[in-house]
């Protein structure tokens, strides 16, 4: 069976792209690789962070984005521990909202709590 090695990127619901990709950028320092214009309208947009391996992509989809507000769909890895500590004094200085930092389930590091604007949870995890 062929293998695989990755995660290519992940897509989420949002019910306000232009909200959304600020957000992004701004508490997750992520950048627009592309945008996806459908009948002359902005539908959705692929983000990636500075080294281009994590990426996230962003569907106009409000219903959608209402129906997973509260639940983490998806948890980031970050390279070390001590980064998660790094992360949780930026998510402070920016004044964004979090639940703090947890033990993972094989003991890394989970920053929890953190919510998109559509309420959505975004995990930052270190194994």
């Amino acid at each position: 069976m062929p293998g695989l090695s990755g995660f290519h990127h992940v897509k989420l619901p949002v019910a306000d792209l232009d909200r959304s990709r600020d957000w992004y950028a701004t508490v997750l320092g992520l950048h627009v690789e592309i945008e996806f214009v459908e009948d002359g309208r902005l539908q959705g947009l692929a983000l990636a962070d500075a080294s281009g391996r994590s990426r996230l992509a962003l569907r106009l989809d409000p219903v959608r984005a209402q129906a997973l507000a509260g639940f983490d769909v998806v948890a980031l890895e970050v390279p070390e521990r001590d980064d998660i500590k790094t992360w949780q004094a930026r998510l402070d200085d920016l004044g964004q909202p979090h639940g703090g930092i947890v033990t993972g389930h094989k003991g890394g590091s989970v920053l929890v709590g953190l919510h998109d604007p559509d309420g959505i949870e975004i995990r930052l995890y270190a194994p």
